[in-house]
């Protein structure tokens, strides 16, 4: 099993440890770096930061948001991402969500999948330095009837492939992600579920004649470590996720268009996932996150002594999770380094490494 680091948004409090905690995680033998935009700082120039600041560990997106560039963009800075790293970058997408698609960016969120798959076909062409010529329902390459010639990238990327990853919750995006990308970033994975994100991803696969063997399989999973195992530690670090799992399950999206509030409710939580939803959205995020149960939080979360963290990263493993993307909690330095070295010891102790 692999570690990651997910960096999150840049701009929310913690930008100056992010770096020595990149620093840190490249150190520790990491695999990757992740970092995330939505309507904020944008990834690609952190992602930049980042790999000038680190040696070896990889920088990722997680995610580009499909509706914030065109195809060919993306192809252009994952292009040069990689090769001002020197081989280290590895591209994640997403359709990102309807308020964010058409109120930040003014891109209607309409056949998100669709519109996913012909954009990823771009990408691929272009990657792969062919001229781009592309006749789509959503993309037409060059225009038509106007000066505009079929044009090759003149990057040249330091892999022949740039690892690609799809952001996906829903069935049917997790289908098309097996079937078209290089592995999956996922978000409210718990081990003893594994089935309702893994089943879809190998139906995919099987579509394009593959399985998950060398398929990259990478939630994001957050991390508080604790001085005991005892119910008044495991309380209390499931208390600093709260804030965060309520803005997910309650206030990503609208009511109707909520993919976190969905995979709650398969999860077996339809009526936390409900409460969540009604507090979040009259404003009371204090009474949505007293909602959120600490069984969803402890069943997609590391939490606990590094003997606690080792069994249940044993489950991941058992589960069929490739990389552990970990987002530390806390808001010292000293708490998510703490959080970073502990995981590695963990591995270790689960005969992962």
């Amino acid at each position: 099993m692999r570690l990651g680091i997910n960096l999150g948004y840049w701009g929310i409090g913690l930008d100056a440890d992010n770096i020595t905690v990149a620093q840190e995680a490249d150190r520790l033998g990491y695999s990757v770096c992740w970092a995330a935009e939505a309507y904020g700082s944008d990834a690609a120039t952190v992602l930049s930061y980042v790999a000038a600041k680190t040696e070896r560990i990889d920088v990722g997106s997680a995610i580009f948001q499909i509706p914030a560039r065109t195809p060919t963009m993306t192809a252009m800075t994952a292009a040069t991402l990689d090769a001002l790293s020197g081989g280290r970058f590895r591209l994640g997408l997403g359709v990102s969500g309807p308020q964010v698609s058409e109120g930040w960016y003014g891109v209607k969120f309409d056949k998100p999948l669709a519109r996913q798959r012909e954009y990823i076909e771009i990408i691929r062409k272009a990657l792969s330095r062919e001229r781009v010529s592309h006749q789509g329902d959503h993309w037409t390459l060059p225009l038509p009837g106007g000066p505009g010639k079929a044009l090759k990238l003149t990057v040249h990327p330091v892999r022949e492939r740039i690892p690609l990853y799809i952001a996906a919750i829903g069935p049917k995006n997790l289908e098309l992600t097996g079937e078209i990308a290089d592995g999956w970033l996922g978000i409210f994975f718990a081990p003893d579920q594994a089935g309702l994100s893994l089943d879809p991803l190998r139906a995919g696969r099987a579509k394009s004649g593959l399985t998950l063997d060398g398929f990259d399989v990478a939630p994001n999973v957050p991390i508080a470590v604790t001085a005991t195992d005892g119910e008044a530690d495991l309380a209390a670090a499931a208390d600093t996720l709260r804030d965060f799992t309520a803005l997910y399950v309650g206030g990503m999206g609208s009511k109707e268009q909520n993919f976190y509030n969905r995979i709650t409710r398969r999860m077996g939580f339809e009526q936390a996932a409900d409460e969540i939803q009604e507090k979040y959205m009259a404003r009371d995020k204090v009474g949505a996150a007293a909602a959120v149960p600490q069984q969803l939080i402890d069943s997609t979360a590391l939490i606990g002594t590094r003997d606690r963290i080792a069994d249940r990263l044993r489950a991941y493993a058992d589960a069929g999770v490739t990389t552990v993307n970990l987002t530390p909690t806390g808001f010292t330095l000293e708490e998510r380094t703490l959080a970073l070295r502990t995981a590695v010891e963990a591995v270790e102790q689960a005969g992962l490494a």
